[in-house]
């Protein structure tokens, strides 16, 4: 192969992945290296529909004032991911503000946005965003095609379980069923197509284990992004007084106070949250929580004040898991290190996928072309973005 042909394909390789990582960032909720815009909030610069680079908090640091961040947001339109530009910032957190609204996201019901609720800040060149027009639009329309096909599923016996983020022995059935099917359509369309005895090597044909290897990237770095760019830490400022007030975090010296402690899954999947803290004096009435998709929870942290007055902060760690294995082997593994239960998660989605493609793909080479013209799915894929 040409080395020109290796720089292509893995131009095309990295579109695929990016396309993978906006769905998986959607569907969970955190956006994964692309987010979009549904409103008009931050017109000019974004109209609805329109894309742009997400970059993780934990790559580019805290945000400073310009800057277009993606947070959690508490109140805007019923709470979730947000794009807004921060203005401003004061000692109880961020000033945000939508480029086409004439007043702050904090004039309104939303409090000053934490540093642990940015996810993401938007890529940006000498002030302007890098927008990618009406990505989202697409998104959002392929999102509805899918949100029926999963309506349907939803009903089938074991598969409703998944969805539910309930592991369900039946559903193992009802996917190898699923898969038998497949294997049965795609014998049935190719089966009578004559064999070709020629050789493999000619244009438009691709090994097997080039296919599955894009399988394999296209679900394993996103699903590993969605989760450990998911987890992270939240930071409670605690203070030990002599004169307590109305505010939960404000406790009698030596005695206890308890909050609520909202956890949510802003995606389209499962996610099982698990809640850590390295300090004795804080507790909670649940440290592992498993959210269907679009739910939030709320539990109890118990705050434990020192004996001494004076401000303390308590770190409430968030690991995030796809429930594709049962909840007791997540925890398990969990317990040894966290990366170790995301391999195996990523494990499972890979058999997953893998088995579908044999099913699907087998071990032959495959050419991938137009019925009506010699030019391969790639050459045509090349063509089309290079």
């Amino acid at each position: 192969m040409k080395f020109s042909d290796i720089i292509q394909y893995t131009v095309l390789i990295l579109i695929f992945l990016a396309v993978a990582a906006l769905f998986f960032g959607q569907a969970l909720g955190q956006p994964v290296l692309l987010g979009y815009v549904e409103t008009g909030s931050m017109e000019p610069k974004l109209e609805p529909g329109d894309g742009f680079i997400a970059v993780p908090t934990a790559l580019t640091g805290p945000p400073e004032s310009g800057d277009v961040v993606v947070f959690n947001a508490e109140e805007l339109q019923g709470g979730g991911l947000t794009t807004h530009r921060v203005v401003d910032q004061t000692e109880e957190g961020y000033i945000t503000q939508g480029d086409a609204n004439a007043f702050t996201d904090q004039d309104g019901p939303e409090p000053p946005v934490s540093e642990s609720q940015i996810v993401a800040k938007a890529l940006q060149f000498n002030g302007g965003i890098v927008v990618i027009p009406n990505l989202g639009s697409g998104v959002l329309a392929i999102q509805g095609v899918i949100s029926g096909i999963v309506a349907v599923f939803v009903g089938v016996p074991g598969l409703g379980d998944l969805v539910n983020g309930e592991f369900s022995p039946r559903a193992l059935v009802v996917v190898g069923g699923l898969l038998i099917v497949v294997n049965l359509v795609a014998d049935s369309l190719t089966g009578n197509r004559k064999r070709e005895n020629h050789s493999r090597r000619r244009r438009g044909y691709y090994t097997s284990g080039m296919i599955f290897l894009i399988i394999a990237i296209v679900i394993i770095a996103p699903a590993t992004a969605s989760m450990v760019l998911g987890s992270g830490s939240n930071s409670l400022d605690i203070v030990s007084s002599e004169s307590p007030n109305d505010n939960p975090l404000v406790v009698p010296e030596g005695e206890t106070s308890t909050i609520e402690y909202q956890v949510s899954n802003d995606g389209y999947i499962p996610m099982m949250t698990v809640l850590e803290t390295d300090n004795q004096d804080i507790s909670f009435s649940k440290s592992v929580v498993s959210l269907s998709p679009r739910s939030e929870e709320t539990i109890g942290l118990t705050i434990q004040a020192p004996a001494e007055t004076g401000a303390y902060s308590r770190d409430v760690s968030q690991h995030r898991y796809l429930p594709f294995l049962p909840r007791s082997v997540i925890l398990a593994l969990h317990e040894i290190h966290p990366l170790l239960a995301v391999a195996a998660v990523n494990s499972v989605l890979l058999v997953g996928a893998l088995s579908l493609g044999i099913v699907t793909i087998g071990f032959d080479s495959v050419r991938l072309r137009s019925a009506s013209r010699n030019i391969s799915f790639l050459e045509k894929l090349k063509r089309r973005f290079l």
